[in-house]
């Protein structure tokens, strides 16, 4: 693949396509949005920005900054979609290193969130809590332990290019 100035793509076969711009977005579902708002407040310091009211004028849905997120935290009362992202993780938050994960630990222990020991995961540390709703959230470390987890069922393993 190679890139240009105009931020196409050209594959082997000679076609291309436009480069994503990054994340705009990431959208969760919730069943109480005050509750979800309040949650992610005080575990990621969610600031709200935008509310999106339905036909009758109740507000459903907002959106907001997450500080080092880069991107916006949308929260929306789907009871549904909650249920069914129950014990899963859409998306994981990034975090700079076991350091860095070691922060975010303690910072759940002093708000009373439960929370996985810190892992030794596919290629960095991960930390792992659930939201009020029972979406998991993982903190992924960015930088690498080195430990080959290859042999461990349900671990990553790299693909030769």
């Amino acid at each position: 693949m190679t890139t240009t100035s105009s931020a196409t793509a050209t594959e082997s076969g000679g076609l291309s396509r436009p480069h994503l711009a990054n994340v705009h977005h990431v959208k969760i579902p919730v069943t109480d949005l005050d509750r979800a708002v309040d949650w992610y407040g005080k575990v990621f310091g969610f600031r709200t920005t935008v509310e999106f009211p339905d036909a009758d004028g109740v507000v459903q849905g907002v959106a907001g900054e997450v500080p080092g997120l880069g991107c916006l935290l949308a929260l929306r009362v789907n009871p549904r979609a909650a249920e069914g992202c129950r014990n899963f993780d859409p998306v994981g938050f990034g975090a700079r290193d076991r350091a860095h994960i070691e922060e975010w630990a303690a910072h759940l222990d002093t708000l009373g969130v439960r929370h996985s020991p810190v892992i030794e995961a596919s290629i960095g540390w991960l930390l792992v809590f659930d939201d009020p709703d029972g979406l998991e959230i993982h903190l992924y470390s960015w930088a690498e332990h080195g430990i080959d987890q290859s042999h461990r069922p349900g671990y990553g393993r790299r693909i030769a290019s």
